[in-house]
Order: structure tokens, then C-alpha cells, then sequence
């Protein structure tokens, strides 16, 4: 039985789309929270900005990459299914499955709300509330918390996904104006540049 069979069943008790959503980032059904522990709770909260809620996507078809359509749902259970596929493959075997990009972005998609061009579609990744969106993907087994994007690219923020030695994801937001990189071919961003417009997603 999956670990994500309790989202079929909040669907067929009536929950809504947000209520699922909300779910799926949290990884249990609210009608299990009386059995988790208040202490556990707040230390996942710990410096989450209550002024910044996370957005939540509808549970319903929309036309993303070369117009296949999907469901937030659907693709929130793929998302930690590749995740655990992944952990799975590192303990086996001690290397990293190389598939950082699309997980970085399959997370922005449930976390962000990113709606994903075209393939191969130049200048950005994909739009998020309207914005053209670039998405840089910090993997494991890289050191530094800085990306690089192309100057000429056509995008209005950065979306800067980092995932760390245990698989836990963290995303931020940063507008073009603020990467640095007066000259040159590249515009640089740092993920701490701006924490308070991240979103952080554990892998269980």
C-alpha cells in the first residue's frame, strides 16, 4: 500500500483541493493530527515566516510541458515516489541519482504554483503567478549555495531549489533586480539572499 494512499482517501471523504494540497506537503491527513506530537509540529514551523503562507496549486487538470495535462495530486504522489526512489538508489549504492533538475522542478510546480513551458522553450522554465520564471536546481552534492543564469535569458525571477544530504527541499524567490552581476555574461544568485520568501519541504 503507498505512504500517499490517505490523499485518494481525503479526496473520496470530500476535502477540498487546498485541504489535499496541504496534506501532501505535510504528509498526513489532518484527521491524524490529535496523534502527532505538539512539540514535533512547532520544530517543523521553526522559522517559517507567518506573514508568507505557502501557496497552494487546485486539484485540477491544467496544460503544462508540450500540453499534457495533469493533476497537482497526482504529481505531489510522483514527486515523493522519485524522492524515495532516489534515497533509495544513495543507500544502495552510494551515488546520487543525477535527475536534480527535474525534481527541483516537479517541487516548484507543487510548492510554487510554477505552470512549466514548452520543452526546450528558451529564456525561462515556466511562469509562476503570471512571471516568467527561471528554476536553478542545488544539489547535494554541490557546496555552495550560488547559482548562475545566462543575462540574456528571458525571466523576471529566479527560483532557487535546494535539496541537501537528506532530501529535504528548500526554495526561494528572487526577483532579475536583485541577482548580482553588473557585467558579464551571468547573473548570479545566492539562496540566502532572500529567506523570507522560501519554502521548505520534507522528503516524508
Amino acid at each position: 500500500m503507498s505512504d500517499w494512499d490517505f490523499l485518494h482517501e481525503m479526496h473520496e471523504r470530500g476535502f477540498s483541493a487546498d485541504e489535499i494540497a496541504d496534506a501532501a506537503a505535510s504528509g498526513v491527513a489532518p484527521y491524524e493530527w490529535q496523534y502527532i506530537d505538539r512539540d514535533w509540529v512547532d520544530a517543523q514551523l521553526e522559522g517559517e515566516s507567518e506573514d508568507e503562507p505557502i501557496p497552494t496549486v487546485e486539484n485540477t487538470p491544467y496544460k503544462s510541458r508540450d500540453g499534457f495535462p495533469f493533476r497537482i495530486l497526482e504529481q505531489t504522489e510522483i514527486f515523493y515516489e522519485l524522492v524515495d526512489c532516489a534515497m533509495r538508489h544513495f543507500e544502495n549504492t552510494g551515488r546520487y541519482l543525477q535527475i536534480w533538475g527535474e525534481l527541483g522542478e516537479i517541487y516548484a510546480e507543487i510548492k510554487f504554483g510554477l505552470r512549466r513551458h514548452a520543452t526546450h522553450e528558451a529564456g525561462s522554465d515556466g511562469t509562476i503567478k503570471g512571471k516568467l520564471v527561471e528554476v536553478k536546481t542545488i544539489s547535494p552534492e554541490k557546496s555552495s549555495d550560488q547559482v548562475f543564469v545566462k543575462r540574456q535569458g528571458n525571466f523576471e525571477q529566479l527560483l532557487i531549489v535546494h535539496i541537501n544530504e537528506d532530501f529535504q527541499f528548500r526554495g526561494v524567490i528572487i526577483e532579475r533586480s536583485e541577482l548580482k552581476g553588473a557585467t558579464g555574461k551571468f547573473l548570479r544568485g545566492r539562496l540566502s539572499d532572500d529567506s523570507s520568501k522560501r519554502n521548505d519541504f520534507p522528503s516524508e
